[in-house]
């Protein structure tokens, strides 16, 4: 008995003791971790540009192989940056229309042609044209959808984002640290517009004129909202005006365009809804409402 009692004393004084120990032991592990995680690593090589892989390098080649018109080379750099992708993608996007012409054909020949013996049929001849064309403006299509994405995200995450950078530039700090304080407390870190804002700051610290930078942003935004704040900034820079207040009526002007577009939006489900209202509950409802009276008028009939 005086055992028991003395070893569960001892486990009721240890095991509190040690609790306290291990989270005043851990503390320092977790502080050396988090500090080891922000030295860099002597056999990570550092890298100023993203290294492409392997299967980029080879589209790249073969978009490079593609001859196009400066004008629509022009086109495709443009849409390449609106989409979110950097000058060099657009050998890549190239690469992907030439390969998907090619792949989109071999495959019909070789999985659906060939082993039903169509080759060189009319419909054989027209199918091949049909899905070369097909798998050569997919890509267009495709980066043209998420340009258009990615404006809409931007636009709608402007005027929240000039909001920030007004209350950053009213407190009294420069148009450069408003900018970097903007990019560091945004509520979402994966937003467009901040990552652009993230590379502005990065070409101002580099050395590159504010003006110029911020034009490289419409640029790669190719947005008009963007195009006419960074205008807005620059001639206000030029002239010395009050920077805050021309922000703060510029974000209330586009918070106010983007309600109007919400309402744009509302106003046009009604037309929108009745297209399958039509085609699709109507006639449901007309069935069960009108089988059971054709029903009685058969039964009716048939006597």
């Amino acid at each position: 008995m005086l055992a028991l009692i003395v070893v569960s004393t001892f486990v009721s004084l240890a095991l509190p003791a040690g609790i306290l120990l291990y989270s005043k032991l851990s503390e320092g592990d977790s502080f050396r971790s988090r500090l080891a995680k922000l030295m860099p690593r002597e056999d990570a090589p550092v890298t100023l540009m993203h290294t492409p892989k392997k299967w980029q390098f080879i589209l790249a080649e073969l978009g490079r192989k593609l001859r196009v018109t400066p004008a629509a080379l022009h086109d495709y750099l443009e849409l390449t940056t609106a989409a979110g992708f950097r000058t060099e993608g657009v050998y890549v996007f190239l690469g992907s229309k030439l390969l998907l012409a090619a792949l989109l054909p071999a495959g019909y020949l070789l999985f659906f042609a060939v082993p039903r013996g169509e080759v060189g049929s009319p419909l054989f001849l027209l199918t091949t044209v049909i899905l070369a064309i097909s798998g050569y403006l997919l890509p267009t299509l495709w980066l043209g959808r998420r340009a258009a994405l990615r404006k809409d995200e931007i636009f709608h995450s402007l005027p929240d984002v000039l909001d920030l950078l007004t209350v950053c530039v009213e407190a009294g700090l420069s148009m450069d640290a408003a900018l970097i304080r903007t990019a560091e407390n945004f509520q979402y870190k994966n937003d467009p517009l901040i990552k652009e804002l993230n590379m502005v700051t990065l070409e101002i610290s580099a050395g590159k004129p504010r003006g110029e930078a911020l034009k490289g942003l419409a640029e790669r935004t190719m947005l008009d909202d963007i195009k006419a704040f960074v205008t807005m900034v620059v001639q206000t820079e030029r002239f010395g005006t009050g920077l805050g207040k021309t922000l703060r009526t510029y974000s209330d002007s586009l918070r106010i365009k983007r309600r109007q577009i919400a309402e744009e939006k509302a106003a046009k489900t009604a037309i929108k809804m009745l297209f399958p209202l039509t085609f699709c509950v109507f006639p449901a409802l007309m069935v069960v409402m009108l089988a059971p009276a054709f029903f009685q008028i058969f039964a009716i009939f048939k006597h």
